[in-house]
């Protein structure tokens, strides 16, 4: 009961900094706006004549890209750049509650975000007759893909002072994760590598564990993919803090 009363303070502190600055107002206006634009312009929505959010959760992966460890790379970088990771971890929590802490708090806030897309939903539900535990599906994959990103930038964070490293080491991280099963990186790989190596390759991607969610189906190899990439990391975020500490 104590420890997560110290996470829910942490985290309390964390959200609150968000939306003390115009940083997070202008985050959430450009996700709504990249995501209105992709949805309906690019995909060409209208044309599709179908209602679903399939176009929309399609570019998601790739929203993400730079918007999440946009949002990530302040996680401790900040901390470490003003001096005052020495003081958060000399108070009576252990690491690991204020790494969780951190991260709870910029997952509620990517949460929000992705909320605050639900006027697409009423659209599709307006035009046509979708099937909304699709759609819901989808949420909840977009909301595990941005939490294994954004626990990718909390790694990333930890490792450096400076907030521009932070967030290009995330991107190439996440980019790398994308396009490991990316269709003409899989079949560029299969011209000379064994199936089994790119089915391998393939199995580290979140474009590949991200389609089912699209699609309706609740994998628990998805669901457990997403969440043992943010557990690694977290875990690798917090070795990282203890070897900070013990220096």
């Amino acid at each position: 009961m104590k420890n997560s009363r110290h996470i829910v303070t942490i985290a309390k502190r964390e959200l609150g900094a968000y939306f003390a600055s115009p940083v997070a107002y202008v985050f959430i206006v450009i996700f709504l706006l990249l995501s209105g634009f992709f949805t309906f312009m690019v995909s060409e929505f209208f044309r599709r004549e179908e209602a679903s959010l399939l176009s929309f959760f399609l570019w998601h992966p790739w929203l993400y890209l730079f918007l999440v460890p946009a949002v990530g790379m302040r996680l401790w970088s900040e901390e470490r750049r003003l001096g005052t990771i020495e003081l958060l971890l000399t108070m009576p929590i252990t690491s690991w509650q204020a790494i969780l802490a951190k991260f709870l708090a910029s997952w509620v806030f990517l949460a929000l975000a992705l909320f605050l897309t639900f006027p697409l939903i009423l659209t599709v539900n307006y035009l046509g007759d979708p099937d909304n535990g699709v759609i819901l599906c989808g949420y909840l994959g977009s909301l595990l893909l941005a939490g294994g990103y954004l626990a990718i930038g909390s790694m990333t964070s930890a490792l450096t002072r400076n907030q521009v490293v932070s967030f290009i080491l995330s991107v190439v991280i996440c980019l790398f994760l994308i396009l490991a099963g990316w269709p003409p990186v899989t079949r560029m790989l299969e011209q000379w590598a064994a199936p089994w190596l790119v089915q391998g390759v393939a199995s580290f991607s979140v474009m590949t564990h991200f389609e089912g969610f699209q699609r309706g189906v609740v994998d628990t190899r998805d669901l457990l993919f997403f969440l043992c990439l943010m557990g690694f990391c977290l875990f690798t975020t917090g070795v990282i803090l203890r070897s900070h500490r013990a220096g």
